[in-house]
């Protein structure tokens, strides 16, 4: 045997050459950063292709400005004449961010939520039983029904059922979820030169895709918290920005646990994304601000409502992208508190770490 033989690599003509789709996908990257600004995304491309050469003679950037436009990913008819992006890009990044982070999943039937229970559902199952008061019509199994009218009342003329003959075929029960995440925007997401709140906002997106595309039965919330907390859309996601805010977390658990109240789904959960310590609080029309230390008064009000939310049974997950032990101290007692669970994560595993906290969640019934 004569083993491996390596020799130089020659590419075929067409590999290593421009094309739509592999400008596509770092343009829908820019965008995100960017928060769906297309000049500044667009004035990036310009920028990476006098650098590294990203286009040639045969495609260049007017080529793919022009492709993205017929395309329908961008548009410049707007009042000023500027470029914006489409509802079109916006699910194309969302389906990125979707296969950056959980990889590439299939679009499933509707409640696909396993749990160990049979009940009311919308999937057949395997299991027969008789019929019950309350069982749909379509439930029925009427070979098995007929079988036992034959057997309980011989073959006649006069063919007849009772319900005692009747047996239905069981549903898998299947869970459904509500599940609000929280994305802290207060200024220190981008403090130190380190952006966090991009990889945040990557996570949030690929999790709506996900819950929108494989679970649909499910309810996301997406709430926002910097010195007030309020709702935004999926819609909203790309172009989500870090202001000059405090952390006002209790604006946050408050508005979540308002919204959980609202779902009628047994299983309920928070997920906090967020890199720092409480500084805020809303009194009235004034803010109580503390940016030095954990300030005790914001630090109780935040615990209590980790209390309330511990007896309504919606665990709180946190992830904590800050490695600063004075922060992750307040973390350990605000998750023992409420009995939920934290992770000290880094920016680059945010996603699976989320991804595989919902999943174990969504088995449960809390």
């Amino acid at each position: 045997m004569l083993g491996y033989r390596f020799s130089k690599y020659t590419p075929p003509p067409n590999e290593g050459k421009p094309s739509f789709e592999n400008l596509l996908k770092m343009f829908m990257q820019l965008l995100t950063i960017t928060a769906g600004d297309v000049q500044e995304a667009l004035d990036w491309m310009n920028s990476l292709d006098r650098q590294y050469g990203i286009t040639d003679d045969d495609y260049g950037m007017g080529n793919f400005i022009q492709d993205l436009k017929d395309k329908g990913y961008i548009t410049d008819e707007t009042p000023d004449g500027q470029f914006v992006i489409t509802a079109k890009s916006e699910q194309s990044i969302r389906q990125s961010a979707l296969e950056e982070i959980f990889g590439k999943l299939k679009k499933n039937k509707t409640g696909n939520h396993h749990t160990p229970f049979q009940g009311t559902g919308d999937e057949l199952g395997s299991d027969i039983r008789d019929y019950e008061f309350g069982d749909s019509v379509e439930q029925i199994s009427m070979l098995e029904s007929i079988k036992n009218a034959q057997i309980n009342h011989g073959y006649t003329e006069d063919f007849f059922l009772t319900e005692r003959d009747l047996e239905v075929v069981d549903t898998e029960f299947k869970s459904q979820t509500s599940t609000v995440l929280m994305i802290d925007i207060s200024h220190s997401m981008i403090l130190y030169g380190e952006d966090r709140i991009t990889p945040a906002k990557k996570v949030a997106m690929a999790l709506a895709e996900l819950i929108t595309t494989k679970y649909p039965k499910d309810t996301l919330d997406i709430i926002v918290f910097g010195n007030d907390a309020w709702q935004v859309t999926i819609k909203d996601l790309p172009y989500l920005q870090v202001g000059p805010y405090h952390t006002n977390t209790v604006a946050g658990l408050e508005l979540a646990m308002d919204l959980l109240r609202r779902r009628k789904n047994k299983n309920k959960q928070i997920f906090m994304i967020t890199d720092g310590k409480p500084t805020c609080l809303k009194e009235g029309i004034r803010y109580y601000k503390n940016s030095f230390g954990l300030d005790k008064k914001i630090l109780n009000k935040t615990l209590t409502l980790a209390a309330q939310c511990r007896r309504l049974k919606i665990p709180i997950t946190t992830f904590m992208v800050a490695s600063d032990p004075y922060l992750q101290q307040f973390v350990r007692e605000f998750t023992q508190v409420n009995q939920g669970r934290a992770y000290y994560s880094s920016l680059k595993g945010l996603g699976n770490m989320l991804f595989e906290d919902f999943q174990r969640n969504r088995r449960k019934t809390f």
